[in-house]
């Protein structure tokens, strides 16, 4: 916002330069606007002088003057210093910066929204959880991250589609139905031999119990695609009535099976077979990874003859490029690490720019309470499930908490602090900034305070915690639009616990609603400006605005 006006004007100066002669154009687009880390640094600072100065061979701060002088003869600057071996700092005119409200309440809900994406279609897919058992802990993060992901640059003007990738196929789907018939058999006391590596939980037990209650004994000759088909059914629609509970949808679904029912698999493998990328040996099917930059061959097909998922997934993503997307993006588990480069390596080899797909790796949760790491009991299986954790904690703390931290650090997830009613609790601190914000609105409605603030009202806006509040709202949309392109929504958690925790602190040390209706207009003016980003930010990753708590 403010930030892109301060570009345009360094860049206009620097192309006075470049016409001037102080320098060539060699440094176009290479320098940065910056906000500096310290205070009295300035509003914004430019390094222009020192990448200018390496390429025209010249001292640095002998350009930073040069600069500085074009600079000081624009509006928006009230003074310009040249500091260090040649760093430029921009100080604004004060009522600058109140003019970021009024594009607030203009553009309300729609504040922040960029158009960066440049509708260009991008396919989201995540969670992708094999339908064998119910969405664990560390899915719930995928799940998250993944819904985060999505909003943050539709946000930002991509044109955004959120595909589940269905393991419909494949041994572990066999292990499931043979786990289902077992305890079926049990069930009716007939003899049965529960798979080695078979799923356990009570779940299975569940599905079995309502195959009994269906059909009696009608499935105990059945074969073991009847109980698979059962399980996957009952599995999926448990994992959906999860996802929904966290705010969580998908607008396509791909079934794996279909890449095995079409032959997609097979050509594969005759394609890379074609390029001399395929040989057999110990009865296997390798794929000649090593000449494709990795460290060794790998195996796509076992001498089972059953293909290994590196197959099917480089299928898959061959079908994503058919659909013509511009940018693909992935959200495995760390565990994925070692074979996201081998699907890449086929897709390339098989002629499709892997430069379009992104994958985002994150680390696993671990639950803490009273400090300690716990691992909480469940009926439906040997892990911690999201119901279990939602049931304690509540939607909104799991997705905050699962969005705290980058994707590649491990998550503590405290639950002791995400169950507090107190400011130590970071959801509850930011969404009781919101809350807090409505009730100065109700105050003021009834108390018939105005929040209509002119330009003279509006320069009564001096006080520093005013003018950080005014910087912090000011970069709302470029912190939308990085959080998209860079695929890092965790900055919006992070913006939203310092803009809240800005306004505690100015509420706490002055009066909004005071003796003086034109410092009342301009502080409510401000307040409602605060309350629309909060409302903004939580939205954009899933949680709840409370007007009161």
């Amino acid at each position: 916002m403010i930030k892109s006006q301060i570009k345009e004007i360094v860049d206009r100066c620097f192309q006075k330069g470049v016409a001037l002669e102080y320098w060539s154009n060699a440094a176009a687009g290479r320098y940065a606007i910056e906000v500096p880390k310290r205070e009295g640094q300035g509003d914004f600072s430019t390094n222009f002088a020192l990448v200018a100065a390496g390429i025209d061979k010249r001292k640095p701060r002998d350009l930073a003057a040069q600069l500085a002088q074009l600079l000081e003869a624009e509006t928006m600057i009230e003074r310009v210093e040249v500091a260090g071996p040649g760093f430029i700092n921009l100080f604004l005119k004060t009522e600058i910066w109140t003019t970021v409200l009024a594009p607030i309440y203009e553009q309300g809900t729609a504040f922040g929204c960029t158009d960066v994406g440049a509708g260009n279609r991008v396919l989201v897919e995540f969670v992708s959880a094999n339908p064998t058992g119910p969405l664990s802990v560390g899915h719930g993060r995928n799940a998250v991250l993944g819904d985060a992901i999505a909003r943050v640059l539709k946000a930002a003007g991509y044109n955004v589609e959120r595909e589940y990738y269905f393991n419909d196929a494949g041994r572990q789907m066999r292990v499931l139905g043979e786990s289902t018939r077992a305890r079926y058999l049990e069930l009716l006391d007939l003899p049965n031999t529960f798979p080695e590596d078979g799923y356990q939980g009570d779940y299975i037990y569940d599905i079995a119990r309502a195959m009994q209650e269906e059909g009696g004994d009608s499935y105990k000759d059945a074969d073991v695609t009847v109980f698979k088909e059962h399980a996957q059914k009952a599995i999926f629609a448990d994992i959906d009535s999860t996802l929904k509970r966290i705010g969580i949808g998908f607008d396509t679904y791909f079934n794996e099976h279909t890449l095995y029912a079409d032959g997609r698999i097979y050509k594969v493998v005759d394609e890379l077979r074609a390029k001399d990328l395929v040989y057999e040996k110990e009865e296997a099917t390798w794929f000649k990874t090593s000449e494709l930059g990795q460290e060794q061959d790998r195996v796509i097909i076992k001498s089972t003859g059953e293909p290994t998922y590196r197959l099917p997934d480089i299928a898959y993503h061959l079908d994503k490029f058919k659909r013509g997307y511009d940018w693909m993006i992935n959200v495995f588990g760390s565990d994925h690490i070692a074979t996201v480069p081998d699907v890449l390596a086929g897709v390339r080899a098989l002629g499709c720019d892997d430069s379009k797909i992104t994958v985002v790796l994150y680390q696993f949760v671990t639950l803490l309470r009273d400090g300690k790491q716990v691992k909480m009991s469940t009926r439906k299986a040997t892990f911690v499930t999201v119901d279990e954790l939602v049931d304690e904690v509540g939607p909104d703390a799991l997705r905050f908490f699962f969005l705290m931290r980058k994707p590649d650090n491990l998550i503590e997830f405290d639950l002791d602090l995400a169950k507090k009613q107190s400011q130590e609790n970071p959801v509850y601190y930011v969404q009781y900034g919101h809350a807090r914000l409505c009730s100065i609105e109700r105050q003021a409605k009834e108390q018939g305070a105005s929040s209509a603030a002119g330009p003279d009202a509006l320069n009564r806006l001096v006080e520093p915690e005013e003018y950080a509040l005014l910087k912090a709202l000011a970069d709302y949309p470029q912190l939308v639009a990085g959080a998209a392109t860079d695929l890092a929504p965790h900055r919006v958690i992070f913006y939203l616990m310092e803009l809240a925790g800005q306004f505690h602190g100015y509420y706490n040390k002055h009066k909004v609603l005071t003796d003086d209706s034109q410092l009342s207009a301009a502080r409510l003016y401000l307040c409602g400006a605060v309350k629309q980003v909060l409302r903004n930010g939580l939205e954009l990753i899933g949680l709840n605005a409370p007007e009161s708590m």
